[in-house]
This record gives C-alpha cells, structure tokens and sequence, in this order.
C-alpha cells in the first residue's frame, strides 16, 4: 500500500472515534501539519472527510452513502432471516448464513441450537456473525467456491488464500477441485469435522439473480448430538430451506424440493426493495 493512501486510510479510521482537528489528525498519523492539510482537503473534495464551522474535520456523507450501498449488497441476511429461523425452530440445531468475500466464509447471521440447556446443545463463540474462516475446511465454502467460475477458481487455488486451512481440511488444489465437482453435482456440501473436530455441518447454495450462488445456508451440530449419516438426513429440508430464500431474493433456482416439500413456486416469489 502507498505511503499517501495508508495515511489517508488512518485518519479516516481515527475520524470514526469522533472529529479532530488539523493538528490532532497530524499527530495520529505522525507527519507534518501541512500533509495532513493536503491529505485533508483531497478527502473533503471527495466528501469523505467534512470540515466543520469550528475548524475540526469530521467523516461526510459519502463514507454513510458508500456504507449503505454495501449493506444493500448483502441485504440478503433480510431475506434469509425468517427461513433460517423456521429451519432451527423445527430442528433445533445451529443455522448459519454465510458469503464468500476475499476467498474466505463470511458469516452473515446465526440461529444458534436449541434449547441451551439441552443435553448436547452447543454454541460455539468460533462462528459468529462478523467471523471469517478459511473457505476450503468449511461445508458453506465449498458450496461457494463449487460455484465459482473457471477462472476464478483457478486464481482462488493458485493464491495465497488455498494455503489458510486447518490441518484436517484438504491437502491440494487437485483434491478440492475432485470435491466441488461433486458438489456442483449434488447441490450440497458436508464438513466433516473439517474446521472444528467435533462439530459437522451441511450447507447448500442460495441463488441470486443471475443464477449463481450469493451465499449459502448451513446446519450444523456437534457430532455426538448429530453424527454425519444422521445430519445428512435433514439435507432434503436444507435444499428446500435454499431454494426458498433464492426464491424470496428473485433468484432462479431449479425449482426441485420447495414445490415438492414446502410449496414454493417462482410465481410467489417476492420482490425486493
């Protein structure tokens, strides 16, 4: 990163613990007040920095409209929140929403297991909303990257993101790519205590607009509570529960389990704001 953008990026972050003026901006960053000014004025010109009438600069408008329209690209979360909620209510174990940002799992929402008390019930504080963790060890990364186009799968195993993976997920590119081909195939995907030793999960994709996976759904559950074979059971209602949301999104999934389990069709599906 250049030296100019770095400083720029570090008196917009000090900026966000309230405004400061042009000689406490220079001292966060360590330089001379004049290049702060000069760096001040160019973030103002492009409304990222507002100077207020007592001379102290403050964050402006155009971080709240750029932070908007990121929140608007992941309005998904809205729209899965009620399908996650009824597939946890009906089975009790932990549900997940998650995306693929920067070769990593992003997890988007969470329903945790239920009840707490219940013998076997887990919480596990590793996975929450906000956590990131190495897509290639995960049930809902697997799903995502089987999704990925050519190109773009290629570049994802030859950097540097194949290389953050735990000790039991998989070892090469050639023995993932053997994975997700069969998860392109079946429409779903399994950790097998990839990413945490004692914990399974299965994940399917949700899909957008243009007929690509946007994120994906997962349950999951300690492997006492729910071995492998036993968790796999619920993969009909996990593909069901996806293609709902993708229908409530204004995707276009293949309508195969909600018109047969559920009743969903793509005439009912909603139209987003």
């Amino acid at each position: 990163m250049s030296q100019t953008v770095d400083r720029a990026l570090t008196i917009l972050a000090s900026l966000g613990q309230g405004p400061a003026s042009l000689e406490q901006a220079a001292a966060r960053i360590g330089v001379h007040k004049s290049t702060a000014l000069r760096l001040l004025r160019t973030l103002q010109e492009h409304g990222f920095v507002h100077r207020q009438s007592d001379q102290r600069y403050r964050l402006g408008g155009r971080l709240f409209s750029l932070a908007q329209q990121a929140l608007d690209g992941i309005d998904v979360r809205q729209v899965a929140a009620p399908y996650l909620a009824a597939l946890n209510e009906r089975y009790g174990h932990t549900v997940q929403l998650a995306v693929l940002d920067e070769g990593e799992v992003l997890y988007l929402d969470k329903v945790e297991s239920r009840p707490p008390d219940r013998p076997g019930s887990w919480c596990d504080p590793s996975v929450r909303i906000g956590r990131r963790v190495p897509a290639v060890a995960t049930a809902v990364g697997k799903v995502l990257l089987a999704d990925l186009p050519e190109d773009q799968l290629t570049a994802f195993l030859d950097g540097q993101e194949f290389t953050a993976r735990t000790s039991r997920s998989l070892r090469t590119p050639g023995e993932l790519r053997t994975e997700l081909a069969s998860v392109r195939r079946l429409g779903w995907a399994v950790d097998q205590a990839e990413y945490q030793e004692s914990v399974n999960c299965i994940a399917a994709p949700i899909v957008g607009i243009e007929g690509t996976a946007i994120a994906a759904c997962s349950i999951s559950a300690t492997v006492d509570t729910a071995p492998i074979a036993e968790l796999s059971k619920l993969v009909p209602e996990l593909l069901c529960t996806a293609e709902a949301i993708s229908l409530a999104y204004g995707g276009s999934p293949t309508p195969r389990w909600c018109e047969n389990r559920c009743g969903a069709k793509h005439a009912e599906r909603a139209t987003r704001t």
